[in-house]
């Protein structure tokens, strides 16, 4: 076991759960002894901080000499994997899967061949039944080593299906390995530059797209394959903006996962990022009704998701309220989506080690918002600013942009025009380090540079005249991203009309499910 960092021990111990912990305690007594027992007294020290502290444990347990604590530590760390491992191993079928091909290496090193292929041929159905094609091909080039070393007296033919069966998995698993690495590909390209802003970036997302998919047959794809192949279209449609064809595919990479319910049980976590998508494609074209549904079975999972993992659950949780903070956007009900925010704190505290900082940014932004449109700005520019000190370089710059846009306004809203020159100055500042700002972000800037601080009569004008400028522009393919962050419009309405910014979309939206449903 290698030297740990001072706190991972510490991590995975704080990961446990009752049960987990319960079965390390008779795992160690049974199989340790009295050796057993400065483990547990060194587990139950650490399991019982709030930070870990080196010198407290020393000073607990006289018996751990300062010299012997790494590896003490590191040994810990080993016996707890092996406990998790025993204790999961049933919901989980590539551990026993593996755990087969460890018992048929065992075996064969004792010279017991024929008892090691038979292992063998159980772990390879197995692992075909349930998609695992690298595990699969794994097994395959066990018993094709044997084949060629031993006199097995196998069936005839055996070499040639052997063959045969190899090239078949590995044409499946390098077929799974492309899909996967274009859906990785355009995460990361989203992650880093957002939605397409011009032709000339499109014509690169649609070129990186089709060099990728050259030769796949989309038709004889595996599971997985298709799984893989309806993430990537999730990205590709959702760069370009093209919000229909982006739903599409997340629904059929759901009903792909409903329609093959022991792949969910076996990745849950890509059903989960199948559901996430889903959800943020029907609030996108704003399909309130089908999304409510959906939210409904996300409910469900999460209830379920402590059964799995602790990261099943983590992840259910952070897609399971962002999607609830959509739903209060869709309908323009930001008071009432407030009482959700003290969950999500609570479960952001909780959780914080294991969530990543573009999660918290995310999170920090559509609670600010929530605020925003429920017209308590303090607490808005409270959460505005946890985005805007991050120090995460160009991550998600789009979100960064409008947390300082929407910080600005909110400025402007509570009266504060002494400091308004100084944030136009650190907005103008952040936008031109910016590579591009689509014609949504030109207009506002504009706007909020030259009238924030006009008279009253003159303002009103201003605002009128925005907003018919930013109809204009919505049109615009490459402008729709700004009006995914801030609902500018309803906000020049809302001081147009001298009304909450709430109150106006709510309108919009009732009048929406009226146009569409007759509700």
């Amino acid at each position: 076991m290698p030297n740990l960092q001072p706190d991972s021990l510490f991590l995975l111990i704080k990961s446990l759960n009752r049960v987990e912990k319960r079965h390390f305690r008779l795992y160690t007594s049974r199989n340790q002894g009295t050796a057993g027992a400065k483990f547990i007294r060194l587990f139950d020290l650490m399991d019982g901080m709030k930070e870990y502290n080196e010198e407290h444990i020393l000073q607990k347990e006289k018996s751990i000499k300062r010299s012997q604590l790494p590896n003490l530590k590191a040994h810990l760390y080993g016996e707890l994997l092996v406990s998790l491992r025993l204790l999961h191993r049933d919901r989980n079928q590539d551990i026993q899967i593996r755990e087969q091909i460890d018992y048929a290496k065992i075996l064969y090193n004792r010279g017991l061949i024929l008892q090691s292929l038979k292992i063998l041929d159980k772990a390879k159905t197995l692992a075909k039944e349930n998609g695992h094609f690298i595990l699969t091909l794994e097994i395959l080039q066990f018993e094709k080593s044997i084949e060629a070393r031993h006199i097995t007296r196998s069936l005839k033919g055996r070499a040639d299906n052997l063959v045969r069966e190899t090239h078949f998995y590995s044409k499946q698993i390098s077929e799974v390995i492309r899909l996967s690495n274009l859906s990785l590909l355009l995460y990361g390209t989203y992650l880093e530059t957002g939605h397409v802003k011009n032709e000339e970036e499109e014509k690169a997302i649609e070129k990186l797209f089709r060099e990728n998919l050259s030769g796949i047959n989309e038709q004889q794809v595996s599971f997985f394959g298709k799984a893989y192949l309806h993430q990537a279209y999730c990205w590709y449609y959702f760069i370009l903006y093209d919000f229909t064809r982006y739903y599409r595919h997340a629904e059929k990479w759901v009903r792909l996962f409903e329609e093959h319910p022991e792949a969910k049980k076996e990745d849950p976590f890509l059903y989960l990022k199948a559901v996430h998508n889903l959800l943020n494609a029907l609030f996108i074209i704003a399909n309130d009704e089908k999304m409510n549904a959906e939210l409904k079975e996300l409910e469900k999972f999460y209830r379920q998701s402590a059964e799995y993992n602790e990261n099943l659950q983590i992840q259910s949780f952070v897609y399971l309220y962002t999607a609830k903070i959509n739903k209060h956007f869709l309908e323009g009900t930001f008071t009432e989506g407030l009482k959700i925010v003290p969950e999500i704190e609570a479960q952001l505290k909780k959780y914080q080690q294991f969530i990543d900082t573009h999660r918290i940014m995310v999170f920090n932004y559509k609670i600010a918002s929530l605020y925003f449109g429920s017209g308590d700005n303090e607490t808005a520019i409270k959460y505005l600013n946890r985005v805007i000190n991050l120090k995460i370089g160009h991550l998600r710059s789009d979100i960064q942009c409008f947390a300082r846009i929407l910080h600005l306004i909110a400025h402007y809203e509570l009266g504060n025009t002494e400091i308004l020159d100084y944030l136009i100055k650190s907005v103008y500042r952040f936008l031109s380090k910016m590579e591009d700002t689509d014609a949504v972000l030109q207009e506002i800037f504009r706007f909020l540079r030259r009238s924030l601080s006009s008279r009253q009569q003159d303002l009103n004008k201003s605002f009128t005249e925005l907003r018919d400028r930013l109809e204009k522009v919505s049109h615009n393919k490459y402008a729709k991203r700004s009006y995914q962050y801030l609902d500018i419009i309803s906000w020049l309405e809302s001081k147009i009309e001298r009304k909450p910014v709430q109150e106006i979309i709510r309108r919009k939206f009732l009048q929406r499910v009226k146009r569409t449903t007759g509700r």
